[in-house]
Parts: C-alpha cells; sequence; structure tokens
C-alpha cells in the first residue's frame, strides 16, 4: 500500500531564535548604566587636603627654565628665544634627555604658553619635567606683591610629566 505523506506529518525544526532571554539581559544591564552613570560623575565639591610631604631633593646641579611675565624665556640666568630652546637645553644637560628640567613660571603667564613651552620641551626629548612652586608661603603675603625668590628657595611640586 502506497502511503502519501502530508507535510502537516512531519515533525518541524526550530528555525527561529528565542530572543526573550537576550531581550531579559539587555534590560538589566541598562537599568544598571541608568542607575551607575550619574555616579561616575566627578563634580562633587570635595576640600582636598594638603601633603605635609617634604619636596624630593633637588639635584645638585638643577636645569631651572623659566617662563617670564612677558612670555620671554630664561634658562638659568640666561634669556632664550623658544626657536633656541632645544639647542640652549642641550647644552646645559650635556646632551642628557633624561635629566629632569625644573620648569617655573609667573603665575600672570595663561596656561596656553605654558603648555606651548612644554610641547617644546617634549619635541626636544626632554620628557621629566618638575613645576616649581613656592613652599609654605602663602601667596601674596603682602598685600598688592608677590614673593620672587631665588632658585634656591623654590621648591618643585611632584614631578609633572608631559
Amino acid at each position: 500500500m502506497v502511503r502519501i505523506r502530508h507535510t502537516d506529518e512531519n515533525p518541524h525544526e526550530a528555525s527561529e531564535i528565542n530572543v526573550t532571554p537576550f531581550i531579559d539581559v539587555m534590560l538589566v544591564l541598562l537599568v544598571i548604566f541608568m542607575v551607575t552613570a550619574p555616579l561616575t560623575t566627578v563634580n562633587v565639591p570635595v576640600d582636598l587636603p594638603s601633603s605635609a610631604e617634604k619636596p624630593t631633593p633637588r639635584p645638585d646641579d638643577p636645569v631651572f627654565l623659566t617662563v617670564k611675565a612677558d612670555h620671554g624665556l630664561a634658562l638659568g640666568e640666561d634669556d632664550i628665544s623658544m626657536d633656541g630652546l632645544a639647542g640652549a637645553l642641550d647644552g646645559a644637560t650635556k646632551g642628557n634627555k633624561d635629566e629632569r628640567i625644573f620648569l617655573r613660571a609667573d603665575k600672570t603667564v595663561d596656561y596656553g604658553t605654558l603648555m606651548g613651552v612644554m610641547d617644546k620641551l617634549r619635541a626636544a626629548g626632554y620628557l621629566k619635567v618638575a613645576l616649581v612652586t613656592l613652599q609654605g608661603q602663602a601667596e601674596g603675603s603682602v598685600a598688592g606683591t608677590t614673593p620672587v625668590l631665588p632658585p634656591g628657595n623654590a621648591s618643585p611640586t611632584s614631578g609633572a610629566a608631559p
């Protein structure tokens, strides 16, 4: 006897992907990100404590690069131009690119000028730069005056490398 098969008699394979668990996981992740996103911002006002740590000792013959109020540069006591900075640093450090450069700037110097000098230092190969501040003095200790100390009384902050 010949039997005719109908299409309804064959068991069907499930060719569809069940996306319900995938959607459940995505919704849980969405809720987690919605809750944690506001917590990752750093706009909370905080009064940070100051450090009582002593500044790092200065080398015997430090190289001071100064950005003056008129945006001029001085290496040690000698005035230099921005274009002659790399050559003057090579002479002062005897070609040692690993020597730390102590960068001082007048407080009237804008951030862009200071970053331009740091870019020139980086381009010249000097990556170890320490920013120099005054330690132990209140800003403007006498009304209307700014304390100016020779390089011997200035101390570097923790090294800031570009």
